[in-house]
């Protein structure tokens, strides 16, 4: 059962997110008080500046007027509901597919998953990652069976038809740039096996690989998949490249995983 200063609460942050006209008379008048109005655009504006902190690309694309015109009526529809602002805007990607004025930008929502991502990587919690010396030590047979798990800080997408990652690179890194796009698909992948988020980009093999590695498949397994979506797949380029990246925690036996701290 909810008190009545539970109740209260609630009411009072529906207030802070909400037109005047959709609360209830008592919240109302109180909605209507100048000092109110102050506090209500405070918050909105930590709001906004939240998301524009948490969505540099999105931001560096559109431009700062555009982005937080935008994130006002998103911060309007979606208020936080953690204290860490770290964590706003998990759905701001979605918002942005179903935004009439972006609909022209059919890259942006992808830019602005990848902008989520990267908060994920940077906020999980921290792992070792899987030793590339003890792997090479297993027997082909051993490797063919060993599963290993994705790195708590490892987020990858593949987007068809778009070159995301290359838009979302650029405008990250804020560097200037002068060679073309190449319209097609591409893939990212997200790291931080120690303190830095760190990023690449990704064939679709890979990214089925590690589909198919996060849902417990073996490596021979994962292989398979890899291969059903491209048959001239470099497996062992693929696999080197993601144990380098750090986009595998340290299995339960391997010594990197010992020396972590409990």
């Amino acid at each position: 059962m909810t008190r009545p200063h539970g109740r209260f609460q609630q009411a009072f942050a529906k207030a802070l997110f909400s037109s005047t006209e959709a609360l209830d008379p008592a919240m109302r008048e109180l909605a209507t008080q100048p000092a109110f109005a102050v506090y209500r655009n405070t918050v909105m504006k930590a709001c906004i500046d939240a998301l524009e902190a948490n969505f540099p690309a999105v931001a560096r694309l559109v431009g700062s007027e555009w982005f937080r015109a935008a994130a006002a009526l998103y911060v309007s529809a979606e208020a936080p509901r953690d204290g860490r602002l770290l964590h706003y805007g998990s759905g701001f990607a979605e918002f942005l597919r179903g935004f009439e004025p972006a609909a022209e930008l059919i890259y942006l929502p992808g830019v602005a998953r990848l902008d989520t991502l990267w908060l994920e990587a940077h906020a999980a919690q921290d792992a070792s990652a899987a030793d590339a010396a003890w792997v090479a030590r297993r027997t082909p047979e051993q490797l063919a069976a060993l599963s290993l798990r994705p790195h708590p800080a490892a987020r990858w997408a593949w987007f068809d038809d778009q070159p995301v990652f290359s838009i979302w690179e650029r405008n990250r890194a804020q560097g200037e740039v002068t060679d073309e796009l190449a319209w097609q698909g591409e893939g990212a992948l997200l790291t931080r096996p120690y303190d830095t988020v760190t990023w690449q980009g990704l064939t679709q093999a890979s990214c089925v690989f590690l589909d198919a590695c996060a849902g417990g498949a073996t490596l021979q397994q994962a292989a398979e998949r890899a291969l059903a979506v491209d048959v001239k797949a470099d497996l062992a380029a693929i696999f080197a490249g993601l144990l380098s990246a750090g986009a595998f925690t340290a299995p339960s036996s391997s010594p990197a995983s010992n020396e972590r701290t409990p």
